[in-house]
């Protein structure tokens, strides 16, 4: 018995005809990536430029004074490697103007959400501008634990590794042979120096992955420790922090007035 999550075999054609159909029926020009250097956005990258061709994949890079040359270089490389259009658009200014605006907080957290946000604005810009939909790279580990910054990376029009968990992405990565500088890279949100994501998250992605597709199978947290061969107590964290982020999976929370409600028995 294991809970290691594996592909479905038709993982590519299903996100590549996920992102056909869903640029087509909003009558976009194609799609837009934020790159940052980290494997979830270079493997959308890959994914969409295969789906759609490379004339109709964008990308931007949004790096401030902490994001490193030699990765600025490296992700301006593998765009030109993907045969998508690049541009690279610093963010200095803006995060500065916030921080002048607000010199009263000090939460490192709050500032790393507002550099998310500025990406996130900065996405939208220039999607609007050449008519495209926004790509987000967030992957189902991310998602399930909360693991994004509400209206910032959360904040997009397509999520085609969605229904990912890291391992798996990882695994499709090499599948797709993406470089190994990318695959081997530790995942950071870049969000201020020296942050990593297993740290944020206190377990690594091996052990998280198992713990989320036990839940996933609607198995009982004793039951999960026991086959993932992890402490009991690791996976009610896991558990609880699912339940304390279920907010950033919803739709702002609206009174039940009318027939029939946004978000709740109003269907698309």
């Amino acid at each position: 018995m294991s809970l290691v999550p594996k592909l479905a075999p038709l993982t590519e054609a299903t996100i590549h005809q996920f992102l056909r159909a869903h640029v087509a029926e909003a009558g976009a020009e194609g799609v837009l990536i934020g790159l940052s250097g980290g494997i979830d956005s270079a493997l959308c990258a890959r994914l969409a430029r295969d789906a759609l061709g490379a004339n109709r994949t964008h990308s931007l890079l949004l790096p401030d004074s902490l994001f490193p040359s030699v990765l600025r270089q490296e992700v301006a490389e593998y765009a030109r490697h993907l045969g998508i259009s690049f541009r690279e658009v610093d963010i200095d200014g803006p995060e500065q103007a916030f921080r002048e605006m607000f010199p009263e907080v000090k939460d490192r957290v709050s500032w790393g959400n507002v550099k998310a946000r500025v990406r996130m604005i900065s996405d939208y810009l220039w999607a609007r501008e050449q008519r495209l939909l926004v790509v987000g790279t967030g992957n189902k580990s991310e998602l399930l634990m909360g693991y994004f910054t509400k209206w910032g990376d959360g904040g997009a029009d397509l999520l085609p590794i969605g229904d990912l968990y890291k391992t798996q992405v990882r695994e499709l990565a090499a599948r797709l042979e993406l470089p190994r500088s990318v695959q081997e890279r530790p995942p950071t949100a870049g969000l201020w120096e020296g942050q990593t994501d297993e740290e944020e998250l206190g377990l690594p992605y091996s052990e998280l992955d198992q713990i989320l597709f036990g839940f996933e199978q609607l198995r009982t947290p004793e039951e999960i420790a026991e086959v993932a061969h992890v402490p009991l107590e690791r996976v009610r964290m896991v558990e609880a922090t699912i339940e304390r982020t279920r907010h950033k999976r919803r739709l702002p929370p609206i009174p039940k007035l009318g027939l029939r409600t946004v978000g709740l028995d109003w269907r698309e």
